[in-house]
């Protein structure tokens, strides 16, 4: 099938063997590829109930059709597996310039199998796969790792994955690297690695996966820069990146603040997209072909971390790190950022983790843990978690097993154990369902209906009827996760782009409610994935805190109970799934 390759590479890191398997032209035809056909990989070769964290895992790496080809926003790659943090399916995904050489080495996805005695690498090139020695970099942080994986393997064009420290010492929420900065951050693919003693993967190659139309995409390509290239969103992304969402939810109350405990940060224009602007030297930085830069290299040039650069930092970052633990100063959240980055830490969940624990102390459950707003107690946190040293042996296993230790599941907010984003669903309604139902945790991306409640096009009270907008929306986000394309083109790409860009890719001419039926297929797959490794309606739900503690200026913002069933509901009768959230037997079996 144009687009692919239609190849799957195993890697057995047990016994050091490799072997290619075919994909069928039907299964990219009915997942098209990245979150489908992990979705379909991992119930096809995963055995039900294996321990995320042991060699029985199946580390799933793939890129979308849209990969290496001229689209502005497809230079991402994703991850999948069964997740450290919450026993279900997990998937993260990560951009920069690392998508395009996975794709070039001639594979759609490449499947980690078994595990390591000792550290290793892979290279995997046009010429095969080769195994390294890793023992001498086992230990190193995520950037001098990255670089020694180049060095040693001078491949032409090559890029990276590693992991840093808490992969290697398989906290649950560690992340995967790439470019230095780039994270596929999100449920623990980084621990999957380091339980393998799997440092990294270098990728190199030349080949090129034929498209069905190459006249008709570089049309649309064409048309799609010149529209978007000096639009409002274009410029408000390059120009202030993710942080101008700061100004947003703080000013909707919507902002997690002092561990979830109010939705506005008094502290949150020193941490706001003009603080970064205003207090360091930020310059736009893009991904692959990516027109729209919304990266930020950021340089600190006053205070006490003077000279230090980062990539970032995100709003998710600014939330979790500057919000959750009170810290209002842009400076040391680059600090901790980068601190973060470097021992292989997801930014959200590390902040969730931190404020967490800091409400722990205060309850005399943990001893000598930091204060809000105590930037080198909280940077020292973080190493003690990555390490899994004192404390850090609780904390690094996140909010949800924490919790359960020390008695504290009252104040624990999470969903399936992955700690949320940064909308506080107090506020924004719809995010009530679109954390309770997302198949990897509480997540913004696997359905980003925050924004039409922030930007006010979906009203925050409506109830009724809110499932099938939350549906549409959901629909989009998997779409783009199979093709894995970014989802900040969103304005700019909708389903008729979507349809040209399959079209131009693989041949298909899908309608609307074709790519839609993919979409739900694809959703209902992830879904018997989880209720088969023991999900149950009771586990689709949000915090219990935020159904009683209100927030707001008024302080009459929660979630209602009632409001959430009746949302629901009306999910699983769209999917088609019963009134428990199962599949019926036609629908698993037309999938």
């Amino acid at each position: 099938m144009k687009g692919f390759f239609g190849k799957l590479l195993r890697i057995d890191l047990t016994e050091k063997k490799v072997r290619e398997e075919t994909l069928p032209d039907e299964v990219l035809k009915k997942y098209l590829g990245g979150k489908g056909l992990a979705a379909y990989l991992l119930l096809k070769y995963l055995p039900p109930e294996v321990d995320p964290l042991s060699a029985d895992n199946k580390l799933i790496l793939a890129t979308g059709p849209a990969a290496d080809t001229i689209i502005p926003n497809a230079s991402r790659y994703g991850v999948y597996a069964k997740a450290p943090q919450t026993g279900f399916f997990g998937e993260s995904y990560s951009g920069g310039h690392t998508a395009p050489a996975m794709k070039r080495t001639g594979y759609d996805a490449f499947m980690i199998e078994g595990a390591s005695e000792k550290p290793v690498f892979l290279h995997i090139s046009d010429e095969g796969v080769q195994f390294y020695d890793a023992t001498d970099i086992w230990g190193k942080e995520s950037y001098a790792a990255e670089d020694a994986l180049l060095e040693r393997v001078k491949a032409k064009r090559a890029q990276a994955i590693v992991i840093g420290p808490a992969g290697e010492n398989m906290v649950r929420f560690a992340c995967i690297k790439n470019n230095y900065w780039r994270s596929a951050g999100r449920t623990g693919m980084g621990a999957v690695m380091g339980s393998k003693k799997l440092k990294g993967i270098v990728f190199s190659g030349s080949k090129k996966a034929p498209l069905a139309d190459e006249e008709l995409l570089k049309s649309y390509v064409k048309d799609l820069i010149k529209k978007n290239i000096d639009s409002d969103r274009t410029k408000n992304m390059m120009g202030r990146g993710t942080p101008y969402m700061v100004t947003v939810t703080n000013s909707a109350s919507a902002f997690p603040t002092r561990y979830w405990s109010a939705g506005t940060f008094e502290g949150w224009e020193g941490i706001s997209a003009d603080a970064m602007r205003s207090r360091m030297d930020v310059k736009p930085k893009a991904c692959y072909r990516c027109f729209m830069a919304c990266g930020k290299l950021s340089k600190v040039t006053q205070g006490r971390h003077k000279g230090l650069v980062l990539e970032g930092p995100e709003y998710e970052t600014l939330y979790a790190i500057g919000g959750l633990c009170c810290i209002d100063q842009i400076e040391e959240v680059v600090y901790l950022n980068d601190v973060c980055d470097r021992l292989g830490l997801d930014t959200i969940s590390a902040g969730n983790v931190a404020a967490f624990a800091i409400e722990a102390g205060k309850r005399g459950k943990l001893e000598g843990m930091p204060d809000y707003g105590d930037v080198d107690g909280i940077a020292h946190l973080f190493h003690q978690i990555a390490r899994k040293e004192g404390p850090g042996q609780i904390l690094a296993e996140g909010v949800k097993r924490a919790s359960e230790k020390l008695g504290l599941e009252d104040i624990a907010v999470h969903v399936k154990g992955l700690e949320p984003a940064g909308y506080d669903p107090r506020t924004v309604t719809g995010m009530s369902l679109g954390y309770a139902v997302s198949d990897r945790g509480a997540c913004h991306l696997r359905c980003s209906f925050y924004m039409g409640e922030l930007r006010g096009e979906v009203p925050r009270d409506m109830v009724e009827g809110k499932a099938k907008l939350l549906i549409e929306c959901e629909n989009k986000n998997t779409l783009e996760d199979c093709l894995i394309i970014c989802r900040f083109y969103q304005q700019f790409i909708g389903w008729e782009g979507m349809q040209t860009i399959i079209k131009a890719i693989t041949g298909m001419d899908l309608s609307q409610e074709e790519l839609a039926a993919i979409a739900m297929r694809v959703t209902t797959m992830a879904r018997l994935f989880n209720i088969r490794e023991g999900l149950t309606k009771e586990d689709d739900t949000i915090p219990p805190r935020l159904f009683k503690e209100p927030i707001g200026p008024e302080k009459n913002l929660v979630v209602s109970k009632e409001n959430l069933e009746v949302m629901l509901k009306e999910y699983y009768a769209i999917h088609g799934w019963d009134e428990n959230g199962i599949p019926g037997e036609a629908v698993a079996l037309s999938l």
